[in-house]
């Protein structure tokens, strides 16, 4: 839903706020959800690259683990 979000925000050149909160992944949650975090941050760098539009990434407590590491810390 992320990434349909940036996709959508860079189609028509909106700004994206997310508000973060994740404790981080379980390992019961397998590799599924390793690689939406990949396809998050990738969605995310084609957004700022392409179309040099404002992202925020406002981190709550707790924010770590995948989520820090990737689309969190990519805010402007």
């Amino acid at each position: 839903k992320i990434t349909r979000l940036v996709e959508y925000a860079t189609n028509r050149s909106l700004p994206v706020v997310i508000v973060c909160a994740s404790g981080g992944a379980r390992m019961q949650e397998g590799s599924l959800s390793l690689m939406q975090m990949a396809k998050i941050s990738s969605a995310s760098y084609n957004y700022q690259s392409d179309k040099k539009l404002f992202y925020v990434s406002i981190l709550t407590s707790p924010t770590t683990g995948g989520v820090t590491a990737s689309f969190g810390m990519l805010g402007d």
